[in-house]
């Protein structure tokens, strides 16, 4: 029987989407905690078959205790080499765990819609078909952290996607993205459209009807190479993305 994978949500009603599924016909249940309401997370990750830290509206800098509380809990998966995912928020979370600078656009850009991404050698050796453009809600980016692997990068936030020990990732964009979160978000979060570089939201729509065919098969080969991660990753290219994490960690 294959264990659950706990999970890991910002706010009452957000759900795992996409991926949370993909999980759930794998067999695996999904162990839900909410930090945010008071919700512990376990002290090992033992009993389950990996984690997942997802978005939510708050920041990795936020003084709150419970993202300090989560941020330093990413001891636990990283100690036990334990397949552990962040997206976008939880994706922040790691880069700050690992040392990295989580910083807003010098010119305030913001990525809200979608937007090209540019796999390099170690994610193409990871997922070998990328689709040209992901979805994206955020507004703050992070630096490479050191001894880390690149995996994507972006145009106006570089870091897109890493890698950290094998086992250990961090994707800056949402492939756990539904249609129905898309309508949710782009309705609540309207005004997250006015910032600069945001796409407005008919394009959201569009950007679905062209891309998502592409991210769903991708995130497809991304899950099931995450549930069995593969030491051979961090080694490809490790010390040339440290060599080149300068060039494309700056804001």
């Amino acid at each position: 029987m294959n264990l659950p994978v706990l999970i890991v949500l910002h706010q009452e009603h957000s759900t795992p989407g996409r991926i949370g599924q993909a999980l759930t016909n794998r067999g695996h249940k999904l162990d839900i905690r909410r930090p945010r309401f008071d919700e512990p997370l376990p002290k090992t990750l033992k009993g389950h078959a990996g984690a997942v830290i997802f978005g939510g509206p708050q920041s990795a800098n936020d003084g709150d205790e419970f993202i300090r509380r989560e941020i330093d809990w990413l001891k636990v998966p990283l100690k036990e080499n334990k397949p552990f995912l962040g997206i976008c928020l939880g994706a922040q979370m790691l880069a700050r765990h690992l040392g990295a600078h989580v910083y807003q656009h010098p010119e305030g850009h913001a990525e809200i819609g979608y937007y090209p991404i540019h796999p390099t050698a170690a994610g193409r050796k990871m997922c070998t078909q990328w689709p040209g453009h992901v979805y994206q809600w955020h507004r703050e980016g992070f630096d490479l952290p050191n001894g880390t692997t690149l995996l994507a990068k972006g145009d106006s936030f570089p870091v897109q996607a890493f890698c950290a020990g094998g086992a250990a990732y961090a994707l800056q964009f949402h492939m756990d993205v539904t249609h129905a979160m898309m309508c949710r978000w782009t309705t609540r979060g309207h005004d997250r459209m006015q910032m600069p570089n945001a796409k407005p939201r008919d394009s959201h729509f569009e950007g679905r009807l062209l891309h998502d065919g592409a991210c769903r098969a991708w995130l497809t080969t991304f899950i099931e190479h995450w549930l069995r991660p593969s030491p051979k990753l961090a080694d490809l290219g490790a010390g040339a993305q440290r060599r080149g994490a300068s060039s494309v960690s700056k804001r």
